[in-house]
């Protein structure tokens, strides 16, 4: 990329761009805790790492439930994330989610030590 203004290339380091800079690949991300989460954003090898983050999280705000959404696909994705659940200390249940929340390219999970809110 040449700058118009210099008709240089611009060093790597002043530039703007999240990708340029360095160490930024790195960088955390933060999202909104709400009751759905969906996977596909994260590489698979972090799924285990933001599960436990996001079901820690959503047991702190009192969510009684919450979805992960993991798609369908081979079902590689949804056996990975059902198989952290059903050891993990802070699930009381899972499930496919219904048809009408995605079926089973998504799992219902209820937290343990929360009440339902009406």
């Amino acid at each position: 990329m040449i700058d118009p203004a210099e008709g240089r290339k611009p060093n790597p380091e002043q530039t703007e761009e999240a990708g340029s800079l360095p160490g930024a690949e790195d960088a955390p991300v933060v999202l909104p805790i709400e009751e759905t989460l969906d996977l596909h954003a994260f590489s698979p090898r972090d799924i285990p790492s933001v599960v436990n983050a996001y079901l820690e999280e959503c047991a702190h705000r009192g969510f009684p439930e919450v979805r992960l959404i993991h798609g369908r696909g081979t079902g590689t994705q949804r056996a990975i994330v059902q198989s952290l659940l059903a050891c993990h200390p802070l699930v009381q249940a899972f499930a496919d989610a219904p048809p009408e929340r995605g079926g089973w390219g998504a799992t219902v999970v209820r937290i343990r030590g929360t009440q339902p809110q009406d």
